[in-house]
């Protein structure tokens, strides 16, 4: 019985100094693709949902840190099941129509009023808005 050769999967892997994630490192490694799956699930925690509101300069509740770590969840098990989709020989697209854009012909619908609005300008000259030296 002939096996087939498991794939090389590269790992991201972040070491933790109190809370704070260094730089990643890249293991490459032949793992079956089930236990990298099982091993790197995301669970979140009210603590990582404080650190996420301090990396984004939110405040953050007790309760809103309960309802955030409640859809967060939801959208991380959601992607977790995007990610056991077997989207083999599937072909990326950029969008999910295959159709032709539609476009409109490159032709000048508008008049000009350049004038019009430099009228009301302090300083203005051949077209350009003149403005005062900020930086000597």
């Amino acid at each position: 019985m002939e096996t087939t050769p498991r794939p090389v999967i590269g790992v991201v892997g972040y070491s933790s100094n109190e809370g704070v994630f260094s730089q990643p490192r890249v293991y490459h490694a032949r793992f079956p693709k089930r236990l990298i799956q099982r091993l790197f699930r995301v669970t979140l925690s009210k603590r990582d949902v404080h650190h996420i509101a301090h990396l984004a300069r939110l405040g953050v509740s007790e309760e809103e840190a309960a309802d955030h770590l409640a859809k967060l969840s939801r959208i991380l098990e959601l992607v977790d099941q995007l990610r056991q989709v077997d989207t083999r020989g599937v072909e990326p697209m950029a969008h999910p129509l295959d159709m032709a854009q539609r476009l409109r012909p490159d032709e000048v619908t508008e008049t000009d009023h350049r004038e019009l609005y430099q009228r009301n300008a302090p300083a203005a000259e051949d077209g350009l808005y003149l403005v005062p030296r900020v930086i000597e």
